[in-house]
């Protein structure tokens, strides 16, 4: 593998100091994934620090460590001031060397599944780098960049937050041609108290887009207008918009099922466009249209891009699907397991309600956290989307979650527990065969253990 990083050039991007000559051909934080010619950076975490990591890094195979501490003997090392502070250099300086096009991807809902879309439209274009995962805080977004081949041609970079100026540190960095907002929701509303601060912090996204970037902006919600003012006062110059309204840049005109997925007729930038995906839910194409709207403003070929995306199927936690076979029979099982707020949330019971099943819909729902003091009005709101949706059956778990299950009819209660171990088994002795079972909560009210107990139902 040709070279990613020359000492020379990492010990000058970290203002560092070099104990031996290296060569690295990529970067790497943790020693379970780490391959061999990686850089490993010892970042210091509140669980562990990496610098007791670095022997086992370097037996792994890592061509050096990146330090602080004082005094290690093992190497090849790159004495650094601080670790995390070095990883933003060596980020600041590969996407300085870039030649391609950048995008910044952020919202509170959709994003990792929109990086992943563009990721594949920006394939069929050239050499495409994007986030690994959800790699979007403030390690997750210098790594990826200090990660970065050198002749790419694309970067889809995720950017997240949960606090006020969490965004704006983080596109310094980055820099992009194209920021994208996908949606404003109540996630985190805790940090924020409003929708109105939500959108804000998002817009930070606007703050370092290089000269005549472009914004995209989802139209559809009810925060566009300030996003549009945010980008406007940012210094913006090129707002675009995507959604199911007449007038914007890139129309969701119709969605239909198709087998495992959906077609999808969409108008992007004036350009007719037919395409597939391996994934269910309106959510999930005004994500596509979004995607190709990117593109289009790269200056890529949009039809190539669309026709990239019939291999997109949803990602494992955000509404991969896969069919068990319990003893009884067989039933179909939707993971939304990785995390919840009222918008995805009320999102995924759109795409139950609308499934084709030949037995019931059941919704398995953990807590939707970060809601702060609204956390019960948001909870037993959904019992009307539930209603709406036609869902026959709710299994719930957590605090919060209680809400929910008091507003509920007799009828749809399927069961409670105080936590998702609670829940498991009263899920798995409920089972008929023909159900469709939706799995969602927020990453803390472990979801995954629901799955791990349908799982080990189907032997």
């Amino acid at each position: 593998m040709s070279a990613l990083w020359h000492w020379a050039e990492a010990q000058r991007a970290c203002l560092g100091k070099a104990s031996a000559a290296f060569s690295a051909t990529g970067v790497s934080i943790d020693t379970r994934s780490l391959k061999p010619g990686d850089l490993f950076v010892a970042l210091t975490g509140d669980a562990r620090d990496g610098h007791d990591f670095v022997g086992s890094a370097l037996a792994a195979g890592a061509s050096a460590a990146l330090v602080s501490r004082k005094g290690m003997s093992a190497g090849p090392l790159l004495e650094v001031g601080h670790t995390l502070r070095a990883l933003e250099d060596l980020g600041d300086a590969a996407r300085a060397r870039l030649l391609g096009q950048v995008v910044a991807v952020t919202g509170s809902a959709g994003k990792t599944t929109t990086k992943e879309m563009l990721r594949l439209a920006c394939s069929a274009l050239g050499r495409v780098h994007a986030s690994a995962a959800s790699y979007n805080n403030h390690w997750g977004v210098p790594l990826t960049l200090a990660q970065m081949p050198r002749d790419s041609e694309y970067a889809v970079i995720e950017i997240g937050m949960n606090h006020f100026n969490e965004i704006r540190s983080l596109v310094r960095l980055v820099r992009p041609h194209v920021a994208l907002i996908t949606t404003i929701a109540p996630a985190h509303i805790e940090f924020f108290g409003t929708l109105e601060g939500i959108a804000d912090a998002k817009a930070e996204i606007f703050e370092a887009l290089v000269p005549g970037g472009c914004a995209i902006l989802p139209a559809d919600n009810p925060l566009y207008p300030r996003l549009v003012e945010r980008a406007r006062r940012a210094g913006v110059t090129r707002v675009l918009s995507f959604g199911r309204h007449d007038g914007v840049d890139a129309r969701l005109l119709e969605t239909s099922d198709a087998n495992d997925g959906q077609q999808i007729v969409a108008d992007i930038a004036g350009q007719p466009v037919r395409l597939r995906l391996g994934a269910k839910g309106e959510h999930i194409a005004t994500n596509a249209v979004a995607a190709l709207l990117c593109i289009a403003q790269l200056g890529g070929d949009v039809l190539n891009a669309a026709a990239s995306l019939s291999s997109f199927t949803a990602l494992k936690g955000r509404g991969a699907r896969r069919v068990l076979r319990l003893k009884e029979g067989e039933i179909e099982l939707i993971d939304e397991s990785y995390n919840a707020n009222p918008a995805s949330m009320r999102a995924a019971l759109t795409m139950l309600g609308r499934a084709r099943v030949s037995g019931r819909r059941i919704a398995v729902l953990g807590d939707m956290l970060e809601m702060g003091e609204s956390a019960p009005h948001y909870h037993r709101a959904l019992a009307d989307d539930i209603a709406a949706q036609g869902i026959d059956l709710v299994f719930a778990c957590g605090e919060a979650m209680r809400a929910l299950w008091q507003a509920l009819p007799e009828a749809r209660r399927g069961g409670y527990g105080r936590s998702s171990q609670e829940l498991a088994p009263q899920l798995v002795a409920a089972l008929a065969p023909g159900d469709m079972v939706l799995i969602k909560g927020s990453l803390g009210s472990k979801m995954a253990v629901i799955l791990d107990a349908l799982t080990a139902a189907s032997g």
